[in-house]
């Protein structure tokens, strides 16, 4: 017998309609960006993925080159959901992205139409998927016109190949611009990805956030918690198997040192809240009930379960929001 999820899955999960579209997602999405590549143990991939589904987590995230080696995430999550979770399809939501390096010559990145219709074919064969549920486009090209990607983002629908299509790394001036083109072509755009943390409020600044409420868009944040920092993992220094130690490509040494401070201040909040660090800072990223669904990365079950720990407990009154932004800002 396989995996046999929960009866009780959709009990206490929050689901949020993304924009003004009939699509929910959860409160929080599983991200298969760290610990789904060639180098991650599949038995704890599996545990990863049946864990976040009982908890009502319907929204796994993926990209075309997410790894590593770049495809290896898609091939993974793919065995498990023909192997353990096909049944639940239909329960499911994948995503996946294309606009970055993904193979060599002119043609593996950005947003021409010949990359991403490409690179959709390829997540759906290692997948072995039909379709997917939503599609991005996974960050702005500047040499590529607007018309030709949103185009190729319109003949994925068509086609069947995707249900919704999404933005990602975008900022609000595009956004606006991409959404006049796939209304006239009537392609349902429904979601934005982009970076949002207490430390990075980029979407605050160039337009996005904004840009996505006018649009009736939906917003679903990435690295919430600061690739690690907004955690208890560096509180009390660099532990040796900390991503710091095993990776080095997304966080550094010396990123942790510049930061401690406002991390252990935050850290307090956070205690006097009843909550942990990792708690506080998905919660920060859902207060204002702008964001549809925030993506979480985990290397074990026990911080999934850690992690949905905010549902429900996404409040901050005045002062507790002053306070982060004097020990932030």
């Amino acid at each position: 017998m396989g995996y046999q999820a929960k009866k009780e899955r959709y009990d206490n999960m929050v689901y949020n309609r993304t924009g003004r579209s009939g699509l929910k997602l959860p409160l929080l999405s599983l991200g298969l960006w760290h610990n789904f590549g060639s180098n991650g143990d599949y038995e704890n991939m599996k545990e990863m993925c049946f864990t976040a589904f009982d908890q009502g987590i319907t929204h796994f995230d993926l990209a075309n080159n997410y790894g590593p080696e770049p495809g290896s995430a898609e091939r993974n999550f793919g065995r498990i959901l023909k192997e353990e979770m096909h049944a639940y399809r239909d329960e499911i939501i994948v995503s996946t992205k294309a606009g970055y390096d993904m193979w060599e010559g002119p043609y593996g990145n950005f947003g021409s139409r010949k990359y991403l219709l490409a690179s959709l074919d390829q997540s759906l064969k290692r997948m072995g998927l039909e379709y997917v549920d939503i599609f991005y486009h996974h960050r702005m090209d500047p040499e590529t016109p607007l018309e030709e990607t949103m185009g190729a983002l319109d003949s994925a629908v068509k086609s069947g190949k995707a249900l919704y299509v999404g933005l990602s790394n975008y900022d609000g001036e595009t956004l606006k611009k991409a959404t006049v083109i796939l209304m006239e072509l009537k392609c349902p755009f429904i979601i934005n990805q982009n970076c949002y943390s207490i430390f990075n409020r980029t979407i605050e600044h160039n337009g996005l956030k904004k840009a996505a409420a006018e649009e009736g868009k939906g917003v679903i944040a990435f690295s919430p918690l600061a690739q690690g920092l907004l955690t208890d993992r560096y509180l009390d220094g660099i532990p040796a198997d900390s991503r710091i130690c095993t990776d080095g490509r997304f966080l550094h040494k010396e990123q942790v040192e510049e930061k401690l401070a406002q991390i252990r201040a935050l850290n307090e909040i956070a205690r006097q809240r009843g909550q942990s660090l990792a708690q506080m800072a998905l919660s920060w990223v859902l207060k204002d009930n702008e964001i549809t669904s925030v993506l979480i990365g985990a290397s074990k079950p026990s911080q999934i379960l850690d992690n949905c720990g905010i549902i429900n407990n996404t409040y901050f009154s005045e002062e507790e929001l002053k306070k982060i932004d004097e020990i932030v800002l």
